[in-house]
């Protein structure tokens, strides 16, 4: 376990990966001014508010998780973030992967090793955000690799025996959607491709009005935006196999550092740079 943190004037972040979990990554949070833009994580989002309250997009409309409340983000699902008092919000938060929690469902009286789908971006379970917390406590701890992982396991378990649904079998594609699938497939292998929303029009031969109006349909974010995620998933990959801030920017796309850094603390919560010591 890695972590450092990063103190401000009136925010603090406590970002760190979990080797012992697989990198599962953890952050405690303490903001006032933070607003995160609409973005996603290839993991889930299970955090439990512990001062203030949180507003945030998800599923369609915006929401409000007050004070022991626990808020879940589907992987890959669009969602924003802000201080819904005054006073700011505090929490704590883990993003395990779909990986991680198809694998502890393969036991449960679901479809085995099915990945969870949480319906509700806002659960009232006191019970349950006890448990978390105690997870989050032992994982900032010193404690045995053992209890960690009987911690955190049994929690996330708890979590999707309660609060998960099957997602059921996916429905056909549409025309549309196998168009977008398309674009979303090449700005996920090129994000730092500087390619034009007539270009990426012509390769599905569609108009590029209506290729926008689909490609927000179906993934929430106009293709410029989803193009920024992409590039944030990339450069993640790189810090994390050692590139260095810098050229980890312009490999990917962003024009400079500053540019990465705003882009990537409206996504992460964090610097770029407190991204890289959490992984020291």
């Amino acid at each position: 376990m890695q972590s450092k943190l990063r103190r401000g004037r009136r925010e603090q972040t406590n970002f760190m990966h979990v080797d012992d979990l697989g990198g599962l990554e953890v952050l405690q949070a303490s903001y006032q001014r933070q607003t995160f833009a609409r973005h996603s994580h290839e993991g889930f989002c299970v955090g439990v508010i512990d001062e203030g309250a949180q507003r945030f997009y998800r599923t369609g409309g915006e929401h409000v998780a007050p004070l022991g409340s626990i808020i879940l983000v589907n992987a890959d699902e669009i969602h924003t973030g802000s201080a819904a008092t005054e006073g700011g919000w505090a929490y704590q938060a883990m993003y395990p992967t779909p990986e991680m929690l198809a694998f502890l469902s393969r036991d449960l009286k679901t479809s085995a090793g099915a990945i969870p789908y949480f319906p509700n971006p806002v659960v009232y379970d006191a019970g349950l955000a006890g448990q978390l917390r105690l997870a989050f406590t032992l994982l900032h701890s010193n404690e045995n690799r053992l209890l960690k992982e009987t911690m955190v396991f049994s929690a996330l378990t708890w979590l999707m025996l309660r609060h998960a649904k099957s997602r059921g079998e996916p429905a056909a594609q549409s025309r549309a959607q196998a168009q977008v699938a398309r674009i979303k497939t090449f700005l996920d292998d090129y994000p730092e491709a500087d390619v034009s929303l007539l270009e990426l029009a012509e390769r599905v031969a569609l108009s590029p009005y209506y290729l926008l109006r689909q490609f927000q349909q179906v993934t929430g974010l106009p293709p410029h935006a989803y193009q920024i995620q992409a590039r944030l998933r990339k450069a993640r990959g790189m810090l994390k196999a050692g590139y260095s801030v810098l050229d980890s920017a312009l490999a990917c796309g962003f024009h400079d550092q500053s540019h990465f850094h705003r882009h990537f603390r409206q996504s992460m919560g964090v610097t770029p740079g407190d991204y890289v010591k959490s992984l020291k």
